[in-house]
């Protein structure tokens, strides 16, 4: 085993077990195949271990090759960390923030904490990532994004949620719905006799709706599945039937009179949480700090 660790040969190496292939590896560092396996090679004999598994499907990481992204990880974070400090003593003047969120978020996002951090802090760049439940807390947990933004996420030791706040699932339908004009809250039966929109299992609403089908053992058979929320809102407003979302991701259509939202008469769906999330260790920049301050005060979300 070498002495030294050469650090570039583990950006090779990252990147193959990130796209899962040694030719998309390459095509993103632009470089040749041969030059990610070789790269690849020569850190493992440095290391004396084996770093990858070769399958016809691409390449995994052995337990070794966990451990040296986690490193790897481990060196951005203490960047970024550094960065932070150059940035506290520029006073706000430039900097990244990095936030992944649900699309359910996004107008309350951008009506309320983006118009203040803007104005305030105008040299400061904001990335905004739209991603499922599944795929946020993944980034966050990676460190691809700051500050996650999600709806009713499963249990995951690697997050902390710096807020949340009970956000119902709703029933959401067109005002002219025959049912709209009720007060009763809509039971899960009567949910299922309706036409419904509902997003991919990977989202935390769809999540919900199978873990009340399994709880009551009945079946809501989506007429229309889709990864956009502006779909599930357009599917309600031409009075094609339901969908189901928390209010205040339609906060705006609400307030409008565009759409009505009819709570629905289950436990699972009443007790849903919005979350504000990072994860558990990471040292945020000073701007991240103050949008994700913003966010909770401002967010109709967590309010």
């Amino acid at each position: 085993m070498a002495e030294n660790l050469t650090e570039s040969r583990i950006v090779y190496f990252y990147e193959a077990v990130r796209f899962g292939t040694i030719r998309a590896a390459a095509d993103w560092l632009n470089v040749a195949p041969s030059a990610v396996s070789r790269q690849i090679g020569l850190l493992e004999t440095e290391l004396d271990a084996s770093l990858v598994e070769r399958h016809a499907r691409g390449v995994k990481p052995t337990e070794a090759g966990q451990f040296v992204i986690e490193y790897f990880r481990e060196q951005v974070a203490h960047r970024d960390d550094l960065l932070t400090r150059l940035q506290e003593l520029r006073g706000l003047r430039t900097g990244h923030v990095n936030v992944v969120l649900g699309e359910g978020f996004v107008s309350d996002v951008l009506s309320g904490p983006m118009q203040h951090f803007c104005k305030q802090y105008p040299g400061v760049k904001v990335n905004l990532d739209l991603a499922g439940t599944n795929e946020v807390m993944r980034k966050i947990t990676e460190d691809e994004g700051e500050i996650g933004l999600v709806y009713n996420p499963p249990p995951e030791p690697k997050i902390v949620s710096r807020a949340s706040r009970m956000q119902p699932l709703m029933a959401i339908v067109g005002p002219g719905f025959p049912r709209a004009a009720r007060d009763k809250p809509m039971t899960v039966q009567e949910l299922a006799s309706f036409p419904l929109a509902a997003t991919h299992a990977s989202y935390g609403t769809r999540q919900m709706l199978q873990a009340v089908e399994f709880a009551e053992k009945i079946r809501l058979d989506p007429v229309v599945t889709t990864n956009s929320i502006a779909i599930l809102k357009q599917f309600v407003k031409s009075g094609l039937g339901i969908a189901c979302l928390p209010a205040f991701s339609v906060s705006t259509e609400l307030d409008a009179g565009d759409l009505v939202a009819i709570p629905i008469d289950h436990p699972l769906l009443a007790n849903a949480e919005a979350h504000l999330v990072t994860r558990v260790g990471r040292k945020l920049s000073v701007a991240s700090n103050k949008l994700l301050q913003l966010m909770h005060s401002q967010m109709r979300a967590f309010r």
